[in-house]
This record gives structure tokens, C-alpha cells and sequence, in this order.
């Protein structure tokens, strides 16, 4: 069991986490001090310093720690599907709706992510690579037992598609959130889902 000293300290990391990521998403990383973090938190100063060594150490753990929970509910999304019955397609559905639900979630963590994964020399950058390939394996996971089982074809290239069913998430989520707003997750999720059956050529 966890103590309530270990409680705290989690709940202070995860009020800083999303005071750092809506500051660096308003003002970019540079522009955003420690001072500020702290006051949006509404915590000491010295409390971030406690936590973390820097101000690059604790976007590098919200990073870590924002994917991490997307990972855990495409794998949660994949393995209720499973427990269900349900087939690895189904399951892939499964995790475009997590997917979407997590970003609607945290919008201006997944600005940051996107933002960030195109930037080089970052003192965080290798971390990121890590974290990113973390959630992307989870999907190459489910590619790779619906190829096994018949499902899906052999000529598919498992890695790029993951990429690319994870890059189609993000992207159309954020658009989804910037440009219509109005649509439901339940729309962007039913023209997603026609992607991935294949179903948007008239044939």
C-alpha cells in the first residue's frame, strides 16, 4: 500500500505536470520559468526544485509520464477488445477510440508531444524517441497478431503502419479539436474507423 507521504508527493508531480504543460503550450518551453509553474501550480517554488532537478527534468518526466498513461490506455483499449472476443481489427478500432478519447482528454499535452517530436538537439529528444516507440510497439503488437492470424496481409509493413495508424490518431484529433470543434468523438472516431477497414475507395 501506497503512504499517504508517496500520495502527496504524486499529486503535487501531477498538478505541476499539467501546470508546466498548459504554460509551455501558451508561451513554448524558453518563455515559461519555474516561478511560473509553481504559482499556476499554486506551490512553493522550492517544491518544483524538490521534485525536480530542473526545469528540463520535469518536461522530460512530463513527457515520459504523458505517454505512458496514452500507452496504458491503448493497451487497456486492446486488451478489452481481446477479452470480448473481439478480433485484432476490432481491437485496432478499439485503440483509435482510446486514442481520440485521450487527446480529448489532454489537448495541450498532445500539442506539446507533436510540437516536440519534430524538434531536434532537445536535451530530452532520446527520451521522447523511447517513450514514443513505447506506445507504437503497443499497436505493432496487435499489427503483428492480426497478420498472424490471417486478418490482415502479410505484404503490410508493420512498423510503418503503426507509425502511421498512431500519426493518423494525433493529427486528426488535433485538427479535429483546432478546426471542428462541434464534431463528436463518436464522428471522428467513425471516419477513422472507415480508414482503417479499408472502406473509403468505391469499389
Amino acid at each position: 500500500m501506497e503512504s499517504s507521504g508517496t500520495t502527496r508527493r504524486q499529486a503535487t508531480r501531477q498538478k505541476l505536470y499539467e501546470a508546466a504543460v498548459t504554460l509551455i503550450a501558451e508561451k513554448g518551453f524558453s518563455a515559461t520559468t519555474v516561478d511560473e509553474i509553481a504559482e499556476r501550480a499554486g506551490v512553493a517554488k522550492g517544491t518544483v526544485y524538490y521534485n525536480f532537478k530542473s526545469k528540463t527534468e520535469l518536461f522530460e518526466e512530463l513527457l515520459r509520464h504523458g505517454v505512458g498513461l496514452l500507452t496504458a490506455s491503448l493497451r487497456a483499449a486492446a486488451e478489452e477488445s481481446e477479452e470480448r472476443g473481439g478480433t485484432r481489427v476490432e481491437a485496432l478500432d478499439a485503440m483509435i477510440r482510446a486514442g481520440l478519447a485521450f487527446i480529448d482528454r489532454y489537448p495541450a499535452f498532445t500539442q506539446l508531444y507533436v510540437a516536440e517530436l519534430w524538434r531536434t538537439n532537445r536535451a530530452w529528444q532520446s527520451t521522447l524517441l523511447v517513450v514514443r516507440q513505447e506506445a507504437v510497439a503497443v499497436v505493432e503488437g496487435v499489427l503483428r497478431d492480426a497478420v498472424r492470424s490471417g486478418e490482415l496481409s502479410e505484404e503490410i509493413d508493420i512498423p510503418l503502419t503503426a507509425a502511421a495508424l498512431v500519426g493518423m490518431v494525433l493529427v486528426a484529433a488535433l485538427d479535429w479539436q483546432a478546426f471542428q470543434p462541434e464534431r463528436s468523438i463518436d464522428e471522428v472516431h467513425s471516419a477513422l474507423s472507415l480508414l482503417l477497414h479499408g472502406r473509403v475507395s468505391g469499389h
